[in-house]
């Protein structure tokens, strides 16, 4: 296993725990703002968003964004 795998093996559960309390707190965000919104529908979306970033992110990797971050 390389240095880099070992490093994010390490941090894994703590980058799953960021992203799940950033989910979280967008459902909590827009059951604020609509409270009779459908959990379900707001769930789905919330998750297309964060995996329209996480596709930008790729993308911007392929591209050689993060060569020399």
């Amino acid at each position: 296993m390389t240095p880099e795998q070992q490093e994010i093996t390490k941090r894994k559960a703590e980058i799953a725990s960021e992203l799940k309390a950033l989910f979280n707190t967008n459902m909590k965000i827009s059951d604020w703002d609509i409270p009779e919104a459908d959990d379900q529908t707001i769930a789905t979306l919330l998750v297309e968003v964060m995996q329209e970033a996480l596709d930008k992110l790729k993308a911007d990797i392929a591209r050689g964004d993060y060569d020399t971050y």
